[in-house]
């Protein structure tokens, strides 16, 4: 298989390059500089700022700690997480259903979580479960500051992500200049997805050996033409996953590995293809 995105760059970020510390409670990788790690080479991809890949312990977890001004979303790889923050909470209490405000709280394999904290908000995430909960913790820069904090999940099955890439978040139809119905309404770009403010759409696909998927740069829900594009192949099958992107044979990537997709334009076709002896879970993050 020979590429097809000559005009490209694809540069691996392999797994050992991350930052990583083991806390006992928390054994946690940093794509991107994170807390006490830093390292200039990785500071941040178009809006993608922090790419974290956690693994917390049963009834352990993050105490309750301030954010502003970041779209923080969690993708749950494997286990459940219970989240609260100063927006989850009223929603909660809001909801008279006990088992739909569970149901707001927790997330479970296949689900995203996601926050704007805006101009403050605080939250915690905690493994109220009997095993270890997996899941990639994920940050963008909004393109403007002081938003009003809001909170969104959604729920994605397996069965879809093994038939394509299945797009979770994609910016806000309204866009930079929403008014506050537009905000409070929070119609994505793309359908079926959370909205996000910024020109970002997050994927996920489960790609069976020998199989390959396509992305196409932008999704038809963004607005800048020149795109940058984050893969990340997490860390599911015990080192058995692989994947090869754009059919080159540099750009092979294993568990934990990530790549840069820089020169890319919307519209683009990125093959991705599982050339490991597992199925590869795969998670794209398209950015301007």
């Amino acid at each position: 298989m020979s590429k097809t995105l000559h005009h490209a760059t694809i540069t691996p970020h392999w797994s050992s390059a991350r930052g990583h510390s083991d806390h006992g409670w928390l054994n946690t990788y940093h794509s991107f500089s994170f807390a006490d790690w830093y390292n200039p080479n990785f500071t941040s991809f178009g809006a993608l700022r922090v790419l974290n890949e956690d693994r917390v312990k049963a009834r352990s977890g993050f105490p309750t700690h301030p954010h502003r001004d970041f779209e923080i979303f969690s993708y749950i790889l494997g286990g459940e997480l219970t989240h609260s923050d100063s927006v989850a909470k009223r929603a909660a209490a809001d909801t008279e259903e006990e088992e739909e405000s569970e149901r707001f709280c927790r997330v479970r394999r296949g689900d995203i979580q996601f926050t704007t904290a805006g101009r403050g908000v605080e939250h915690s995430e905690f493994n109220a479960g009997t095993d270890p909960v997996h899941f990639l913790q994920i940050w963008a820069v909004p393109w403007k500051r002081g938003l009003t904090p809001r909170y969104d999940w959604g729920r994605y099955n397996d069965a879809d992500k093994r038939k394509g890439f299945v797009s979770l978040l994609s910016p806000l139809k309204a866009g930079v200049d929403a008014t506050a119905a537009e905000e409070s309404a929070a119609e994505p770009a793309i359908p079926g997805t959370i909205a996000i403010h910024a020109d970002f759409v997050m994927a996920a696909g489960i790609i069976e050996p020998g199989g390959k998927f396509e992305w196409t740069a932008g999704a038809k829900g963004t607005e800048a033409t020149k795109r940058k594009i984050y893969v990340h192949l997490p860390m599911t099958k015990g080192g058995k996953a692989k994947v090869r992107l754009d059919g080159r044979e540099d750009a092979i990537l294993s568990e934990g590995d990530g790549a840069f997709v820089d020169g890319i334009h919307a519209g683009d076709k990125l093959v991705v293809e599982s050339v490991g002896e597992a199925e590869a879970e795969v998670v794209v993050l398209d950015t301007a």
